[in-house]
């Protein structure tokens, strides 16, 4: 099973101690000195970097410049996960991937292109019955930026997510606490309290939160269920790529050059909440369904153990 793979590797507690201070180190820190030289050199960029605003920073450098530098913390964060993983831990890409003998990128492609089908058509459905809430926002020049930095880097960004909440931190949090439960709720919560800075949460209230955590829980399931990370991997990839490239606001944390603006007045609807009540479930029956998943009260809550202590208790 997938959190077992960790045994494959070196466990000690303090290493996973010592691996996650590194990993935010370089992810939070040494990856933000880019994005903060960049500020330091442009008129104002003192006063933006001081107020914390992602807005006043992204208006001093320019969206797509901003982003470039946002996305590139999550370079040095991915970067930094693999290097822990295989000098500290031992362990290699692959176990820390999936329980496969290789990692599946047609489970990678399936997941994307689904959801990433599913969140166009949304959308363009939004547009089609809300018309007024949205403006057309396209500029050949920077629109073409945009898509270049995001096909290059949102990848590496929910990649980066993906690798350490449901791959690094969940074998870890299983190991110690010998279960399965309590890594997939813990890493659910703090996915979505990661996101409490983001301008949406300024905007939307905490409520927004719901659809964050949700979406952290769904990762974990399908991650858990399918004894891998392939699944995640596409869709937060396609769920990112498609948010940045298709519609924008001023109170995103994707405010850039994408296709449409959306200028209605925000507000948390029915929108934030069906995915995590509805869709997801759906996106569940599909995945179990194609990928013949059973055995679900085991694969979520069942114990973990290695190798020798599993066979102990079958003997």
């Amino acid at each position: 099973m997938y959190i077992e793979q960790a045994y494959k590797g070196l466990i000690d507690n303090w290493r996973y101690l010592i691996g996650i201070l590194l990993i935010i180190g370089v992810w939070q820190f040494l990856g933000s000195f880019p994005l903060l030289a960049a500020l330091a050199l442009k008129e104002g960029g003192m006063s933006a970097m001081m107020s914390g605003s992602i807005g006043k920073m992204s208006e001093v450098l320019g969206s797509n410049t901003f982003l470039f530098f946002m996305l590139l913390t999550f370079v040095f964060g991915l970067i930094a996960v693999f290097l822990v993983v295989k000098f500290l831990h031992k362990q290699s890409l692959t176990d820390l991937t999936t329980s496969r003998p290789k990692i599946d990128w047609k489970r990678v492609a399936f997941s994307f292109f689904l959801w990433g089908s599913i969140s166009v058509l949304f959308i363009f459905i939004d547009i089609y019955f809300a018309p007024e809430d949205y403006e057309y926002n396209f500029q050949l020049v920077p629109f073409l930026i945009l898509a270049v930095i995001a096909i290059a880097m949102i990848p590496l960004q929910t990649s980066m997510e993906e690798y350490f909440m449901r791959g690094y931190m969940m074998q870890g949090l299983g190991i110690l606490t010998k279960n399965r439960w309590f890594p997939l709720l813990f890493t659910s919560l703090l996915f979505g309290l990661l996101h409490i800075m983001n301008p949406e949460v300024d905007k939307l209230g905490y409520g927004i939160l719901i659809f964050y955590i949700g979406t952290g829980l769904f990762l974990g399931i399908i991650t858990l269920m399918d004894q891998g990370l392939e699944l995640a991997l596409g869709f937060h990839a396609a769920n990112n790529l498609t948010a940045a490239l298709l519609v924008t606001a001023d109170w995103t944390a994707f405010s850039v050059d994408s296709l449409y603006r959306d200028i209605s007045e925000p507000v948390l609807g029915w929108d934030m909440l069906v995915p995590v009540f509805v869709v997801f479930p759906i996106l569940l029956l599909i995945f179990s369904k194609k990928y013949g998943w059973t055995n679900w009260k085991e694969k979520l809550t069942g114990k973990v153990l290695s190798e020798e202590e599993f066979l102990k208790l079958d003997n």
